[in-house]
């Protein structure tokens, strides 16, 4: 397929005067063809296509296609038809009123491509550079960054469906890629009867010895294949099949391989208290998308899928413009400045660079960035602050013991003195040891007091219950000591929890974009290739 750059056709005058007739107040479609039709180009997509054979449909096109499917929530059959039967759909893509459309199918074709070429994102880009040309956005301002959860389009399954399925997905990429080879080294028929449907199309044994008898079977077969494919006569590109691969994780990460005392090799089931499973964020739990993952937040949220990160801006005003009136900056919209996706397993902290990194390159770096307290940390405070960018959000406090239950002594109850390297107890005791170490590849400091002193001190139960006897502090380096004390102290005044309410919008336009209501209201969603 070929690509012609051509973007998004003029609008045929019959549909102009017919949608104005239809619309006389406009719809959705209407203003983002007059309003951002230039955004929407085929230049973008060169080098996704091809320059030798027929022409395909206009990639500028079917990206305005994406963007109003998402916003109207729409399946792909249903975008297709709005394009046929729609007038301000035609107006919007340009066509007469008498096309025809295209096809439904175009439009996976086309993410596929598009993400396949890293090219989820162009769309997106495009209209943050459109936002920033119309002065909509600019660097200095106010943003805020959330996170919520995006759900897998995979079925949920528990382990014996899971090790089940991985092996009849490897079957059916090894029954088209090497059909001969797979009728020699294994017993079609017999794979044929029990790999045939689905595993989750039928309902599994009820009694515990026969699902465990069959979850030996999936662990066998699995375990015959594998060494079919990795034998010496094997081709060796049968091993670089994607679906080969995922059933040979999935068999180490479920079963374990012994042999008996009757020197007989047994294929069983992983018991997470005695053989150990997988840590979460290396599990897989489906072999159709190897990407999802397992995750919880708080007590009543789990899914399988990913973590979508969320920035917007919440106040575009640059500094040096903070005299213009109040009513040109209400007027302005609250724009989605960056779009993030993780794996669910991947905790809020470790995207908190990636996104303020991202946002420096676009030119929008702002001047205070709102986030809750599962973003920051110590390193990133500072990091932040050496940018320019003042990170406004409730660091973490102590999270010892004493500090938990406001009855006993806490780090800021001891005196630090960095110079000497010591620390001075409430009770007058001067530390014994200051050592330096690396814990969770980071600087800090272990500060130890002397077991005479601890074990003599009269107040020891509010110190420490450390079977040592002795109380011990963790502390980070100076500089960073420094950033946590004052942004401690600083959240508990009141102007900082006033400030601090601004962050609580960005929770809406998460809702909004998770039920896809994007209307013409004040806030402008565009998906940019998060799975759903």
């Amino acid at each position: 397929m070929s690509l012609r750059p051509m973007g998004l056709p003029p609008v045929p005058e019959q549909t102009v005067r017919v949608a104005r007739a239809a619309f006389p107040q406009g719809s959705l479609a209407i203003r983002v063809r007059d309003r951002l039709g230039e955004v929407f180009t085929d230049e973008p997509f060169a080098e996704a296509f091809g320059v030798r054979g027929a022409p395909g449909l206009s990639p500028g096109m079917l990206s305005l296609v994406t963007v109003l499917q998402f916003a109207e929530n729409l399946t792909d059959r249903q975008a297709a038809a709005m394009a046929i039967r729609a007038i301000d759909w035609k107006y919007a893509l340009g066509l007469e009123l008498t096309d025809t459309g295209f096809d439904h199918s175009v439009l996976p074709r086309f993410r596929a491509r598009l993400v396949g070429n890293g090219m989820e994102r162009v769309v997106f880009d495009r209209l943050l550079e459109y936002c920033v040309d119309a002065g909509l956005v600019a660097a200095g301002g106010k943003q805020r960054t959330d996170s919520t959860h995006v759900v897998s389009a995979v079925r949920d399954l528990n382990r014996l469906e899971l090790a089940g399925e991985s092996v009849r997905a490897a079957l059916e990429a090894l029954s088209v890629a090497a059909p001969d080879w797979l009728a020699r080294a294994v017993d079609v028929p017999e794979f044929a009867h029990r790999y045939g449907p689905r595993v989750d199309s039928w309902k599994l044994p009820g009694s515990k010895v026969k699902r465990d008898q069959l979850s030996q079977v999936y662990g066998q077969d699995a375990l015959r294949l594998c060494r079919a494919v990795w034998s010496p006569d094997a081709p060796a590109w049968l091993r670089e099949i994607g679906a080969v691969d995922i059933m040979r994780q999935v068999l180490v990460q479920t079963y374990t391989v012994r042999t008996s005392s009757r020197g007989k090799e047994v294929v069983s089931k992983r018991e997470a208290d005695e053989d150990g499973v997988p840590p979460g964020h290396l599990r897989l739990a489906s072999p159709y998308d190897t990407d999802a993952r397992w995750s919880a937040k708080g007590d009543d949220l789990f899914w399988l899928g990913y973590k979508v990160h969320l920035t917007e801006s919440c106040d575009n005003t640059p500094p040096e413009a903070e005299a213009e009136a109040e009513a040109e900056v209400r007027g302005r919209p609250n724009l989605i400045t960056d779009v993030t996706t993780t794996l669910s397993t991947v905790p809020d902290v470790k995207a908190t660079a990636p996104i303020q990194q991202q946002l420096a390159d676009r030119g929008l770096p702002p001047a205070e960035h709102y986030l809750d307290s599962g973003y920051p940390s110590a390193e990133l405070i500072e990091t932040a602050r050496s940018r320019g960018t003042v990170v406004v959000t409730p660091v973490l406090l102590d999270r010892s013991a004493q500090a938990k239950s406001h009855a006993g002594y806490d780090k800021s109850a001891f005196r630090i003195d960095w110079k000497a390297r010591r620390v001075r107890c409430p009770q007058g005791n001067t530390s014994t040891g200051w050592h330096p170490v690396r814990q969770r590849e980071r600087d800090a400091i272990v500060v130890e007091f002397a077991k005479t002193d601890c074990q003599a001190c009269p107040v020891r139960p509010e110190c420490t219950s450390a079977r040592r006897g002795n109380r011990m502090l963790t502390l980070y380096p100076e500089h960073l000591h420094t950033v946590l004390a004052a942004a401690r102290a600083e959240q508990k005044t009141k102007t900082w929890k006033d400030k601090y309410a601004l962050r609580a919008g960005v929770e809406g336009t998460i809702n909004r974009a998770r039920v896809c209501t994007a209307n013409g209201g004040t806030r402008l969603i565009v998906s940019t290739g998060v799975r759903q």
